[in-house]
Order: C-alpha cells, then sequence, then structure tokens
C-alpha cells in the first residue's frame, strides 16, 4: 500500500474509464436504441439526453449496486492479511470486462456489461483463493435476475404495448384517446423513478426521506408532469397537420416526442444500475489503499467517482454507440414510436426498480426481453429470429470470456507489481 498506492489508483481510475467507455459504447446504445431505431431521436439528441440523465442516475441512484459489486461478490475477508491481490483483481476485473466490451462494441453485439464485470470479479477469485471465497448464494440472485428481469419487461412491454393497440391505435378516435391516456402512463413511469430514487437512490450522498414523504414528493412531481404532458398532447393535435394518409401518422408523432421521456428515463434506469460495473471495482481499490489495506470496505462512496463514472459512459456513446444502436433499434423487429414507447418504459421500470434492491441486471437482456414482448404483441412473424438466437449467443460467451481475460490479466499485473516493475 505504500510503495504502490498512487500507482493502484491512477491505474484504477484509466481502467475504470475505459470500462466506462465500454458501457456507453454498448449498453448505453442499447437503452437508446429504440428511440434511434423508431426514428423518434437523432443519434445526436440521444448522445444529450443520454449525458443528463445517465449522469443523474449514476449519482442519484448508482450507489446502492456499486456497493454490491464491490463488496458482495465473493468473500473478502479472506484476503484481510494479502489486501494486494484484491486490488490485483479489481484492476485486472476492470481491464478485462473493458477490454471484452471494447470487442463487442467493435463487431456490434450488443453484450451484457453486467456479465461482463460479475464473470471477471469471480474469475480472479477462483483463481486465486478457490471457489469457497466467492458468495454463490449470492451470485444465483444475480443471475436468477439475468433471467427473471428480461421475462418481467417482456410480460410488462406486452401488456403495455397491447393495452396502447386496444384503447389508443385500435380505438375509432386514436387521437383523442393519446390526449387522455398518454398522461397516465406518463404519471406511472415518474412515479416508479421519483419512489425508487428518494427511498433508495438517494442514502448514499446521506439524504434520508421516510416512505410517508416520499410518495407525497413523488406524486406530486408525477401529477405536474403528467399534466405538462395533457398539455403538450392538446397542442400536439391542435396544431400538426399530418403529410400523409396513414391513419395513425399524428398518433405516432405524439409518442415520438413522448419517447424523449421515456429515453430520458430509460437513460436514469441506465444510469443508475450500469454505472456500478464501471466505478464498484474502482471504489474497491480506492477504499482499500486509503484505509492502508482494509478490505472491509465500509463507507459511502466518494462522488468523483461516480461522476468519472458518468463521463465515460457518455463518451463512449458518442464515440461508437451507433454500432450497437443498429442491432438493437433495427433488427430484431420493426421499430414504431408506439412499439419504442413500449419498451423503453417496461425496461426503465424493471432495471430501476432492480436498481433499488442493490441486484445489477443486465440492462441488455431486461431491454431485449421487452423488444421482443412488443414483437410479440405484433405477432412471432414480426420477430427476426436469426438476430434474437445471435444476441443470446453472444450473452452465453460473455461470461466466460470475461473470466478468462480476468485471470490472464490478473497474472501480468502481479508479476509486474511483484517484480518492482512499477513504482
Amino acid at each position: 500500500m505504500i510503495d504502490h498506492g498512487s500507482s493502484f489508483i491512477l491505474l484504477a481510475i484509466l481502467f475504470g474509464f475505459i470500462m466506462a467507455w465500454g458501457v456507453g459504447a454498448n449498453d448505453v446504445a442499447n437503452a437508446m436504441a429504440t428511440s434511434v431505431g423508431s426514428r423518434a431521436l437523432t443519434l445526436k439528441q440521444a448522445v444529450v439526453i443520454a449525458a443528463i440523465f445517465e449522469a443523474a442516475g449514476s449519482l442519484f441512484a448508482g450507489g446502492q449496486v456499486a456497493d454490491t459489486l464491490r463488496s458482495k461478490i465473493i468473500d473478502l475477508s479472506v484476503f484481510a492479511h494479502t489486501p494486494e491481490l484484491v486490488i490485483y483483481g479489481m484492476l485486472a476485473a476492470l481491464l478485462a470486462a473493458g477490454t471484452w466490451l471494447l470487442l463487442a462494441s467493435y463487431l456490434g453485439w450488443p453484450v451484457s456489461t453486467t456479465h461482463s464485470i460479475v464473470g471477471a470479479i469471480i474469475g480472479f477469485a477462483v483463481l486465486n483463493v478457490g471457489f469457497n471465497t466467492v458468495k454463490w448464494s449470492f451470485v444465483v440472485n444475480i443471475v436468477l435476475s439475468w433471467i427473471i428481469t428480461p421475462l418481467i419487461s417482456a410480460v410488462f412491454a406486452f401488456l403495455l404495448f397491447k393495452s396502447i393497440q386496444i384503447y389508443i391505435l385500435e380505438n375509432e378516435m386514436p387521437q383523442q384517446r393519446a390526449v387522455y391516456l398518454l398522461p397516465i402512463y406518463i404519471f406511472v413511469m415518474v412515479m416508479v423513478l421519483s419512489l425508487v430514487t428518494l427511498i433508495k437512490g438517494l442514502r448514499h450522498l446521506g439524504w434520508h426521506h421516510n416512505v410517508a414523504f416520499a410518495i407525497v414528493i413523488a406524486t406530486f412531481v408525477s401529477l405536474l408532469l403528467a399534466l405538462a404532458s395533457f398539455v403538450v398532447i392538446g397542442w400536439i393535435q391542435r396544431s400538426y397537420k399530418p403529410i400523409s394518409n396513414y391513419p395513425y401518422e399524428q398518433v405516432e408523432r405524439t409518442f415520438g416526442l413522448f419517447m424523449v421521456f421515456t429515453a430520458a428515463a430509460m437513460a436514469f434506469a441506465h444510469g443508475s444500475n450500469d454505472v456500478a460495473n464501471a466505478i464498484g471495482p474502482l471504489a474497491a481499490v480506492v477504499s482499500i489503499v486509503n484505509s492502508g489495506g482494509d478490505v472491509s470496505l465500509q463507507g459511502p462512496m466518494p462522488s468523483w467517482i461516480l461522476y468519472l463514472g458518468s463521463a465515460g459512459i457518455v463518451l463512449g456513446l458518442a464515440m461508437y454507440g451507433y454500432k450497437v444502436i443498429a442491432t438493437i433499434g433495427k433488427n430484431i423487429t420493426e421499430m414504431t414510436p408506439s412499439r419504442g414507447f413500449s419498451a423503453q418504459f417496461a425496461t426503465a421500470g424493471t432495471v430501476v426498480l432492480a436498481s433499488g434492491t442493490g441486484l445489477p441486471v443486465s440492462t441488455t437482456q431486461t431491454l431485449v426481453g421487452a423488444v421482443l414482448g412488443v414483437g410479440i404483441a405484433r405477432g412471432i412473424a414480426a420477430l427476426n429470429l436469426n438476430v434474437v438466437r445471435n444476441i443470446l449467443l453472444s450473452w452465453v460467451v460473455t461470461l466466460p470470456a470475461g473470466s478468462f481475460l480476468a485471470a490472464f490479466y490478473f497474472f501480468i499485473i502481479r508479476r509486474i507489481f511483484e517484480f518492482g516493475m512499477i513504482t
């Protein structure tokens, strides 16, 4: 700790930023894909929304999951007398996951960053101590969440889009129905985001509220935005003149505008959960170094780490996100604003609720589940099953790839430091 503390922290910052860049290029691209694929937003507009709300999600609701990744997956007490091994392992995990994400983004594969980093952490732990150091009961819960959350988001998106089909699109007066029903959808979405943020997300910043107070504030904010959406929809209906004979053009345009809400919610949800993939191991390294080797990892998450993760995520999306956006936003099923609205709404709600429990779910899998749910609502023929198969195969490869790369990088990093090549 005395000889290499500064080097450990500098490398953790570098590798954490690389990891965050990969999260932006791959996972945030997934989060914005339905908006861009449905042409509700341009790529530049998606980047701006992501920059604002990814940062907000990571800062206000990201600490809970980050604590899971830095301290709950492996039993760190076995490293009490060798804290440098934890540091080597966390550095290797960040670099391994970052490398895999860079490769996957280059190839346009929408892989799970959560799989990457969790697999990498497990890989270093098993390599050094054995299987007993991993908290397998907690890992099982995480793995189950990777299965359950896509199913939940698929069901949520299916029901949501079905309700839009039945009560708006297939109604005799779809424009008038949209005026009254869309604000209800907005109210529910804002309510979920607000409650989880107020009750769970702000604790790591030292802000504590009781549940009753949180409900009052969340209800007020949700009503305010629902009322604003009612006014905006009415203005759209009065001012917009259709340019084709497509009967739902005006309704789809309304959904397109309100995908700004769902894109913001999706970015907030993603920031609240997946920023932890980049900053959890970074926070572990900083905590161990600053404490002189204490691996208990107790204490609040430093805000600068959340800011670093947010900056890397936004930069990755802006520079390289367009490749993965094409896969999710266009190739699974044809996207329209109403379908994209349903998929993003379902994904945001599922991910934020999972973040409140501290589970690092896969945003990629959750979004793909939601997109599949929307496609199934239109009939199984609406899905490109070849693309779905390729995505599933990339998920299977990701976890072992992260583990293998982490073991490889751990060996190199340990050799470098123990042979004095870095001072």
